[in-house]
């Protein structure tokens, strides 16, 4: 239940929608039409890129609709730094998997939550260990999966859990892209009505 004020989730991901429908609370999605080009943020540590994308992101829609309380997330996947794009091809996505197996990497999980002049900023860090897996094991992942629109070339509410051996978060949901626990909180201090 809302207090009046729609709820807008700044994202096409399919999903942050799925996260957010969770809630059973009726939202809207705009698409946030940030640009999210490497170059903007290439002097940016990749937790900063994930926190001014997801600010961007919950700024921009709200710009359009002031009314609404404006949910805007993003994720950085980076091992040592090396920041991990969404593959697009077979190729690209065996080849991240590649670099993965056997070490551990990061992602970080930013969400801006607007709503007038106030906002609230929540990030979270988790670490996953993958697996040292043959290129055999990748390769039937990523045909039976095809997780080519994920940073990371996994799906990890999916199959792509089998791929790891350990993982460290204060957010499961953040994994898939929305930190659920922290959008639950404020939301209620929002005055919607969650469960």
């Amino acid at each position: 239940m809302s207090d009046g004020r729609p709820i807008i989730l700044a994202s096409t991901s399919l999903y942050r929608r799925e996260l957010l429908s969770r809630l059973r609370i009726p939202f809207e999605v705009v698409a946030p039409d940030v640009d999210e080009a490497e170059g903007h943020w290439a002097d940016l540590e990749p937790s900063q890129i994930a926190a001014s994308l997801a600010s961007a992101k919950a700024a921009a829609v709200a710009s359009r609709f002031p009314q609404a309380i404006v949910i805007g997330s993003d994720q950085v996947a980076c091992i040592e730094n090396r920041i991990l794009t969404k593959p697009g091809t077979r190729e690209k996505a065996i080849e991240q998997l590649e670099y993965l197996a056997g070490q551990p990497h990061l992602l970080w999980t930013a969400v801006t939550i607007q709503a007038g002049h106030q906002s609230w900023d929540g990030l979270d860090k988790t670490q996953l260990w993958m697996s040292d897996l043959s290129r055999e094991a990748i390769c039937r992942y990523v045909d039976v999966e095809n997780p080519l629109d994920c940073a990371g070339a996994y799906k990890f509410e999916s199959l792509g859990i089998s791929l790891f051996e350990k993982v460290e978060t204060h957010d499961p949901t953040a994994i898939v892209g929305l930190p659920m626990i922290f959008v639950a909180r404020v939301l209620r201090q929002l005055g919607i009505a969650v469960p």
